[in-house]
C-alpha cells in the first residue's frame, strides 16, 4: 500500500472542502483516528523504528523520511501543512480503550475531477490479526466519500501482502485487471509489476459509506 510521503504540486480541479479543514478525529468501534499532534512524535517515531524492513518495500519515502525522532517531529509538522493544503490527509490509528498507538492511514487525493482518493495503511506487528485494519478502512469512508468528495477510492497492494490484500476485499474493493507498463518501464522498475490495484467506487459503497462511525 505505497503512499508517497511528500506530494508534487497539482492543478486543483476543486478547492479542498473546508469540513477537512477541521480535521475532526474518527471514531469506530474500537478505534480513534485523528490527526497527528507534536506529541505524538515519539510513538510515530518508535513504530516506525522498529518496522523498517517490513514497511520499506510500501512505504519507502516515509521510511527514508524518518531516521531520527527529530526527522519525525520535521515529518509530522509537513503531514499538519499538507493536510491545510489538501495534499494528503494522514490520520494515526488508535485503540479506543487504551489510546495504544496501532498505525497509520492516509488518504491522497487529485482533485481533478472526477476525485480519486488513494488510500495507504500500515499496523504495528503486534496490532495484525486483530481487524484493526478492516475497522480502519471501513472508517474512512465517509471522509473520503462524503468529507473529500470522491467518487473512487483506490487502495494499492503489493503481490506479497495477502493481509493488505485481504483487508481491501473484505471491506468491499473490488480487484481492478493488471496495468498494462511498457517493457522497458518494467525492466526499469520491477517492482512496479507487483503493485495490485483495488477499487471501490461511490455507486458501490452503498449509503455506509456516507454515514459516520459510530
Amino acid at each position: 500500500m505505497p503512499s508517497s510521503l511528500f506530494s508534487p504540486k497539482i492543478m486543483y480541479a476543486a478547492v479542498p472542502p473546508s469540513a477537512a479543514l477541521a480535521g475532526e478525529p474518527l471514531h469506530s468501534q474500537r478505534l480513534v483516528l485523528r490527526p497527528y499532534l507534536p506529541t505524538d512524535q515519539a510513538d510515530f517515531f518508535a513504530l516506525l523504528d522498529a518496522s523498517r524492513a517490513r514497511l520499506r518495500p510500501s512505504f519507502p519515502a516515509r521510511e527514508a523520511a524518518v531516521q531520527t525522532p527529530l526527522d519525525a517531529a520535521r515529518v509530522l509538522a509537513t503531514f499538519h501543512h499538507d493536510w491545510q493544503a489538501g495534499h494528503l490527509y494522514v490520520l494515526g490509528i488508535w485503540l479506543r480503550a487504551t489510546g495504544q498507538y496501532l498505525g497509520d492511514i492516509s488518504l491522497k487525493p487529485n482533485w481533478a475531477g472526477p476525485i480519486t482518493v488513494e488510500i495507504g495503511y500500515y499496523l504495528a506487528p503486534e496490532a495484525e490479526g486483530h481487524g484493526y485494519a478492516r475497522e480502519a478502512l471501513r472508517a474512512v469512508l465517509p471522509f473520503g466519500f462524503g468529507t473529500l468528495g470522491a467518487t473512487r477510492l483506490l487502495v494499492r497492494c503489493r503481490t506479497n501482502n495477502p493481509r493488505s490484500c485481504a483487508v481491501a476485499e473484505a471491506v468491499g474493493f473490488t480487484l481492478l485487471p493488471p496495468r498494462p507498463r511498457p517493457w522497458p518501464l518494467r525492466k526499469l522498475n520491477p517492482a512496479e509489476s507487483e503493485i495490485l490495484y483495488y477499487s471501490l467506487r461511490l455507486t458501490d459503497a452503498g449509503d455506509a459509506s456516507l454515514n459516520s462511525p459510530s
